[in-house]
């Protein structure tokens, strides 16, 4: 099932993308409109949707809706540095012997189509496309071999990065939580659907240059890894967004380098779940 948080008459809510079309949450006045209370009914809410679906319920083409991020603001949004190999052999940092996580602020969050904008304080902004999964359940040290029970699902994720503020602290906060600097979506794709996370493939283009084309199969430390790791230091809770690393091919390390641009447009595509596209612009005064 494809969830999705849509805007529609002037109204948020939540629906399940069936092929050119979405399927109005508000069918079932039972079910909430927002999708962290949503996730948090489980599998209640998960079958009174299939049965929207089923019903033949009322039907919006998709084109006469608005996409926001899937989960619009986070309680937590926690991304994993030089998780691929090759995008530790780029940089040429040594591999981490542990996960190592940052914070984006959830402010930062914006959904399909919406502009990353160019700050006027730098000119070295770089997109980053990563596989992320959403948390279904509240919980806290999960063994790795029970971690999968606790993601509700998977999106697409922007780690759009201000390089030079990335450095200015050991931590990255700064560099990672630009307003409009992390696009989710277009929508979560539930974990039933999605057999093995680890073997997805990863592309990224900037305009009609690809500049990435990996597979999740290259993670050092996979997405059960990272719950269980985490697990023991905080409570993960329902919604909370983690992202999995970028492969190689990021902008900073192009020659010359690839920063993003205002007028371009950025497509992060993986295997399963569907396409991530933000138009790139000046911010504005």
């Amino acid at each position: 099932m494809k969830l999705a948080t849509f805007r529609y008459q002037n109204q948020t809510r939540i629906g399940a993308v069936v092929d050119e079309e979405i399927v109005d949450g508000l069918g079932d006045t039972s079910l909430p409109a927002y999708m962290i209370a949503f996730l948090e009914q489980g599998d209640s809410a998960l079958h009174k949707m299939q049965q929207l679906i089923s019903s033949g319920s009322l039907r919006i083409p998709l084109t006469d809706v608005q996409l926001l991020a899937p989960i619009p603001r986070p309680r937590k949004y926690l991304g994993i540095g030089l998780n691929y190999a090759d995008h530790v052999d780029e940089t040429g940092l040594e591999k981490p012997e542990y996960p190592m996580f940052f914070t984006k602020q959830s402010s930062c969050v914006i959904g399909d189509g919406a502009a990353i904008e160019m700050p006027p304080v730098s000119e070295k902004v770089d997109y980053e496309g990563e596989l992320a999964f959403v948390i279904g359940k509240r919980c806290k040290h999960v063994p790795v071999e029970k971690a999968h029970e606790v993601i509700a699902g998977f999106t697409i994720a922007n780690d759009v990065t201000v390089r030079d503020w990335q450095f200015r602290t050991p931590t990255w906060t700064l560099g990672k939580s630009f307003d409009t600097h992390g696009p989710l979506g277009p929508w979560i794709v539930t974990a039933d659907e999605i057999v093995n996370p680890h073997a997805l493939s990863l592309k990224t283009w900037v305009d009609d240059e690809l500049r990435q084309n990996s597979n999740t199969c290259y993670m050092m430390f996979n997405c059960y890894e990272m719950i269980a790791y985490l697990s023991q230091a905080m409570t993960l809770e329902v919604g909370d967004v983690i992202t999995t690393g970028t492969p190689s091919g990021v902008g900073v390390k192009m020659k010359p380098r690839g920063y993003l641009k205002a007028g371009q447009v950025v497509k992060i595509e993986i295997e399963g779940i569907g396409t991530l596209v933000n138009p790139v612009i000046d911010e504005a005064n």
